[in-house]
């Protein structure tokens, strides 16, 4: 990841991380990774020794997933203790397709600004792909940055045909080309540069370890350049027949989880999963495997050194993401169709079965609908009462004769049909105070705040240094600090107020804001929100610490706020009381930040588009909204009936009517 120097080959991972004096709470894992640092940990890794590897788990369509553990001692191939990831691309699949990090959208310039830096979860979820890992090495030197931040990537990088990094050097030379058809081939000496006609997908490494079958990495082994030694690895491979392609990633700087592997020890993990060619990729603390949830979420695969250094996943400037479609199963093609209050869910499965959806704003669900008996192959569930702009986890269920099947735990959010009316913007006038308000009802709407130290347009801060960062905007007023420690307070109060017209029982809040670090949000008395504070239902006091802090320690990403669903029950007519106490992470933190912007919403209806076709002299109903049902009458005037099923989604062929004619609507 650092710039190339003129007499040696560049050292990616000679860099210690950066010293943090803030560390965010570990992530969450997987329940093996669990498993395997739990015994690390209690030093049971003696009774387990050797080396062993996984059964492939399918996780996509076309991707396989597995596991390779080595302890040592008898039956062990190598000296440290080692865990490894990886993913087997099967690239002959249809609906296999690859994305490269794509050019930076804004004023892109070879070799200077060629990408855009982000995480590995960051790079999965804004590009929708269902495996992600770190490619390319890259010259920002800087390691926890804003997302999108521009970056040069070293060796050759080509992403859907178009030219993101040119080959422009011989160091970051191994390279890896794809065709059309997710064919690939390795060029493990890319200089001079060999020609890209026909590719559509390329990355590059540093150096081959693995060559027709044979492991060469033994000759590094007398390198003292760091990257030979034992590191964390991030590494990309082609079976013989050129099938597959694995995506490997090698725990380190973990004692006593993983040490991290030698390159020798890398090419021979190739070689027991299969691979016939690989090359090292960027690795160290940038070695990242990143998967899709079922939830649409994401999670790491891997166990980064660099999260569990400091708590954050780094930034990169290359990434190799992987779409795929879900494991084909008895139950398939998952669909929601959400309105604001309804959604219908429709599924296929491969053969006639009954149909059945579980669901709930919970993993645990809650709710499930009628059993449906009819055996179709094409099923269509609707659910109602559900609340706007609320998310949902779901799953469907179908039965074949005494076989019963469920899809895996699937997400949808509804929709909110609302007008808008920005109430409270980031400038707006706050007063605030440091006085330690412990024991005083301070957020009531009847509170006194004249005698408050002052007032000022967000955002809000107080810094150490006796300037604002100029990275955190828009800077509006800078805060008093102790005089008696040259600091930050733990704890700033702020209330502002603002008027409605009317409120109804649609009423709604929503804020979002720049804080640093914590905060606790009260309208009108009540309390909405905690950011960043322990959720136990113990007091807040005056020196309570944030649990954790934003993004990179700075109020530079935007804070969504979790609010109950009834926060509009606390909306009134005429004058309304934002109250909002900010919380330091550490008492000697250099700097606080506040502002938020608060917008109320009103819920307005939105009717759905009900559409005829008509072919060869028959019609055919159908309409994208979900949560309706199909009706029929003789006349407009009615009587009204559900269309026999019900029929919940379209497309509907309308069977011949004789002597008469029918009419349908859409009915919620």
């Amino acid at each position: 990841m650092q710039t190339e120097t003129a007499n040696s080959r560049p050292d990616p991972h000679a860099r210690a991380l950066s010293g943090l004096s803030r560390r965010s709470p570990p992530p969450r894992f997987t329940a093996w990774i669990c498993l395997l640092v739990a015994l690390a940990s209690h030093g049971v890794w003696a009774s387990l020794a050797g080396t062993t590897l996984t059964a492939w788990t399918p996780v996509f369509k076309g991707i396989d997933h597995a596991v390779g553990t080595n302890v040592p001692g008898a039956g062990a191939s190598f000296d440290n203790q080692m865990v490894m990831h990886v993913m087997r691309v099967d690239t002959s699949d249809p609906d296999i397709r690859f994305l490269p990090s794509p050019r930076l959208e804004n004023d892109y310039t070879p070799g200077v600004r060629e990408t855009g830096v982000y995480t590995g979860m960051q790079f999965l979820l804004t590009n929708k792909v269902q495996i992600a890992i770190n490619a390319n090495f890259f010259g920002l030197e800087q390691y926890y940055v804003p997302a999108g931040t521009p970056t040069d990537v070293r060796g050759l990088l080509i992403s859907q045909g178009v030219v993101v990094s040119p080959q422009d050097n011989s160091f970051y030379a191994a390279s890896l080309l794809f065709d059309g058809l997710n064919r690939g081939h390795f060029v493990m000496t890319n200089w001079p540069p060999a020609s890209t006609v026909g590719t559509s997908n390329a990355v590059s490494g540093l150096y081959p370890i693995l060559v027709a079958g044979v492991n060469i990495g033994r000759q590094y082994l007398t390198d003292p350049n760091t990257i030979h030694q034992i590191q964390p690895r991030t590494l990309f491979g082609l079976s013989k027949d050129k099938r597959y392609l694995f995506l490997m990633t090698i725990d380190g700087r973990q004692p006593p989880y993983s040490y991290g592997a030698l390159d020798w020890e890398s090419a021979d993990w190739m070689l027991k999963v299969g691979a016939h060619e690989a090359v090292t990729m960027d690795g160290g603390g940038s070695t990242t495997l990143v998967m899709e949830t079922s939830t649409g979420g994401s999670v790491e695969v891997n166990h980064s050194s660099a999260v569990a250094d400091s708590g954050k996943e780094r930034s990169v400037g290359a990434h190799f993401g992987v779409f795929a479609k879900p494991v084909p199963g008895v139950i398939n093609d998952v669909l929601v169709r959400a309105d604001d209050d309804a959604a219908t869910v429709l599924w296929t499965s491969i053969d006639p079965a009954t149909s059945q959806v579980e669901y709930g704003t919970t993993p645990d669900f809650g709710l499930v609908t009628t059993l449906s008996t009819a055996l179709v192959t094409n099923h269509a569930v609707l659910l109602t009462n559900l609340l706007p702009n609320t998310g949902y986890y779901f799953r469907a269920h179908s039965t074949i004769g005494a076989n019963a099947y469920a899809s895996s735990n699937l997400f949808f959010t509804t929709s909110n049909y609302v007008t808008t009316n920005l109430v409270v913007d980031f400038p707006s006038e706050w007063k605030y105070t440091v006085a330690n308000l412990d024991g005083v009802n301070w957020v009531d709407r009847s509170y006194d705040d004249t005698l408050w130290e002052g007032s000022g347009p967000g955002l809000l801060m107080a810094d150490a240094n006796g300037f604002p960062n100029p990275d955190v905007q828009p800077y509006g007023t800078l805060l008093p600090l102790d005089p008696g420690a040259g600091e930050p307070y733990v704890t700033y109060y702020f209330r502002t107020q603002f008027n409605l017209p009317t409120v109804s029982s649609g009423t709604s809040l929503v804020l979002v804001g720049y804080i640093d670090d914590g905060a606790v949000v009260y309208l009108n008395g009540a309390e909405i929100s905690r950011l960043r504070m322990d959720d136990a239902p113990a007091p807040i006091s005056n020196q309570t610490l944030a649990v954790t802090f934003p993004c990179d320690g700075n109020a530079t990403c935007l804070d969504g706020f979790d609010l109950p669903l009834g926060v509009g029950s606390h909306l009134r007519a005429g004058g309304n009381v934002l109250a909002v106490e900010v919380h330091n992470y550490n008492s000697a933190s250099a700097d606080i930040t506040f502002g938020v912007q608060a917008t109320v919403t009103d819920r307005i209806a939105q009717p759905p588009l009900l559409a005829l076709s008509v072919a060869n002299g028959a019609g055919t109903l159908d309409w994208s909204a979900g949560g309706y049902v199909l009706q029929q009458a003789p006349t407009l005037q009615g009587p009204w009936t559900n269309v026999a099923g019900p029929v919940v989604a379209g497309p509907y062929p309308i069977p011949s009517v004789s002597g008469g004619q029918v009419f349908f609507r859409l009915w919620k």
